[in-house]
């Protein structure tokens, strides 16, 4: 899953991305309201999280740009404004939820999750392909008896691979939903990846589960 974080307070968009990474999310970082806009109109973010006192211009001015544009994809308003007026006026706009701070992180976590379920993109609790299943709460991953080990870059790759279960996805698609803008496209990171996932999900199993489609991209299916 690919974020946006707009949030002009260092200190906090340091924190809030470290964590986001950590539990296997890619994260772009946008220090003010104008960056985040013109982010917005380059790259296809799957959630938003913003703050309402920016710079140059304000979340609420941000989101509902944004929704003009036709952005869906969720936005979670993350703000130190706590009166009832400003919730209304950003749940007007187009926000999805409102967190104010200070904040426990793994609520922020699960409002994402929940916003990420109740929209277009699909990202339920548990992905169950052949004898693979994978949390995607705990962001584990299991085939037969055996939990896997993955990085956390590793996970989100097998997990953008299972949302999209029996459809071919491209380099392009997946670099921008699994990684972030510092993504180089003409490296061969992503068969890096594949190849890890490859040994780690599939050697010495009788199903192979991870293809490559050449020229196309890489599916994930038991047929």
């Amino acid at each position: 899953m690919r974020a946006l974080l707009i949030e002009d307070d260092h200190r906090i968009a340091g924190f809030v991305g470290k964590g986001l990474r950590e539990n296997s999310y890619a994260v772009d970082i946008a220090n003010d309201g104008e960056e985040a806009t013109y982010m917005a109109s380059l790259n296809p973010y799957d959630i938003f999280i913003l703050d309402v006192n920016l710079p140059r211009k304000n979340g609420f001015e941000v989101c509902s740009e944004l929704r003009q544009a036709g952005v869906s994809n969720p936005i979670l308003m993350l703000t130190a404004r706590d009166a009832v007026e400003d919730r209304i006026i950003g749940l007007d706009g187009g926000a999805d939820d409102y967190l104010t701070k200070p904040f426990e992180f793994r609520e922020l976590l699960a409002r994402l999750r929940a916003l990420l379920r109740r929209h277009s993109f699909i990202r339920p609790p548990s992905i169950r392909i052949a004898d693979l299943e994978i949390d995607t709460v705990s962001q584990t991953v299991r085939r037969g008896d055996s939990q896997i080990e993955l990085t956390t870059k590793e996970y989100a790759l097998i997990e953008f691979l299972a949302i999209n279960y029996g459809r071919v996805v491209g380099r392009e698609e997946i670099s921008e939903h699994v990684w972030n803008e510092s993504f180089d496209p003409f490296s061969n990171l992503i068969e890096v990846y594949i190849k890890r996932l490859r040994r780690k999900l599939d050697e010495g199993f009788e199903v192979q589960l991870i293809h490559t489609r050449r020229g196309a991209g890489y599916i994930l299916t038991d047929a």
